[in-house]
């Protein structure tokens, strides 16, 4: 019976460069952990105080506008989370959703995140803050480097960011609303994918500039049965932009990893003809692993697919390291796996499932 509620000793210092070769399929000591996000209660609870969520020291960065009140978690929290639970790279949100503004009653600009852009005429009365979001991302940036040359720790950095599609269906006009305008006015559909493009393109040169470990552009645009919109047209009025938003990082030889909850199956050849070199989340509730480490294993890096509801939320800590060594066992050969949950660390998992996770991981998870 696993009634740890301890995390283990694991071998091998964190170290980026187990993260940045297992993109590459490379060699590694044992095979890298790595989470989008870790909710507070099991941060604090690591940590013994409060120290906020991997992406935001408050807020949810999962909300939008709310995030805007917030801010990435201290970096020295960050590495001394890392250091404890083995993970070799920080990540926090660096601009997921486009910023998108409009006037309140009282001439302030705000998020523009009420669902309210339906014609052109609504869409005429709004921006894009990039700038303004694009030099927030790079302080934070700066800040975790000075951090980590102050710690001199060999620890990476990435930020999440790049939701061109979900920024408008979540927030901006609606699920809806969005997928009729696609077939009823796909051109100011594409107006509005086109402009989210050129602000993440912008950001991406920009985290090039500032020497970024990798980049993380994220996009929900599948569910558990495929993609949101027809294939065909997804690969018209999508694949192009996001290749674009790709490409400074793919011209500087810079790792990508991509995340897009669902079946992707459909996209990942394009991801791959990108420069895609680790795609997350595999989810489960779609994705078979053992077929995707057959079809994808010699050319990509797999990232994720440990299910988040079972057995982390429901099930025993016993469950939970059966499910890891399952995995390993099929995931580690030719090195290009990333242990990684299907969604996030949330607060509903037990934190004795958590810790069995991570201790499991390294222990399945050596070379």
């Amino acid at each position: 019976m696993i009634e740890s509620t301890k995390i283990l000793p694991y071998s091998g210092d964190i170290n980026k460069q187990r993260l940045l070769s297992a993109f590459k399929r490379q060699e590694v000591d044992r095979v890298p952990n790595f989470e989008i996000l870790i909710e507070d209660t099991h941060v604090e609870k690591i940590l013994g105080r409060y120290a906020g969520n991997t992406l935001s020291y408050g807020g949810d960065p999962a909300k939008g506008a709310n995030a805007e009140a917030g801010r990435p978690m201290y970096p020295a929290d960050f590495i001394e989370l890392c250091k404890i639970i083995g993970q070799d790279a920080m990540l926090f949100d660096g601009g997921l959703w486009t910023p998108f503004k409009k006037q309140d009653e009282n001439g302030n600009w705000v998020a523009a995140f009420d669902k309210s852009i339906k014609t052109r005429k609504d869409y005429r009365l709004i921006k894009i803050d990039s700038e303004a979001s694009i030099n927030n991302t790079i302080n934070y940036i700066r800040e975790y480097k000075n951090e980590i040359k102050k710690q001199n720790i060999n620890i990476g950095i990435s930020v999440l960011y790049g939701c061109i599609m979900q920024t408008l269906y979540e927030f901006v006009v609606g699920m809806n609303d969005f997928m009729m305008m696609v077939y009823e006015d796909r051109d100011l559909i594409e107006q509005m994918l086109e402009d989210s493009t050129v602000h993440f393109v912008n950001l991406t040169k920009a985290l090039v500039k500032e020497k970024i470990d990798f980049v993380f552009p994220a996009d929900d645009v599948a569910f558990k049965t495929g993609l949101f919109i027809a294939p065909k047209i997804f690969k018209e009025i999508w694949v192009p932009r996001m290749a674009r938003i790709f490409e400074p990082a793919v011209n500087a030889g810079i790792p990508i990893m991509f995340h897009s909850d669902g079946k992707v199956d459909d996209i990942v050849e394009d991801l791959i003809d990108m420069g895609l070199d680790c795609l997350n989340p595999m989810d489960p509730y779609g994705i078979d692993y053992r077929d995707y480490k057959k079809r994808y294993g010699s050319r990509l890096c797999l990232s994720g697919n440990f299910d988040v509801e079972f057995p982390l939320g429901n099930g025993t800590p016993e469950q939970v390291d059966a499910d890891v060594k399952a995995r390993m066992e099929v995931m580690k050969p030719g090195y290009g796996y990333v242990a990684t949950c299907s969604h996030s660390i949330v607060n509903y998992i037990p934190h004795a499932n958590y810790v069995a996770y991570i201790n499991a991981i390294h222990k399945y998870g050596k070379y």
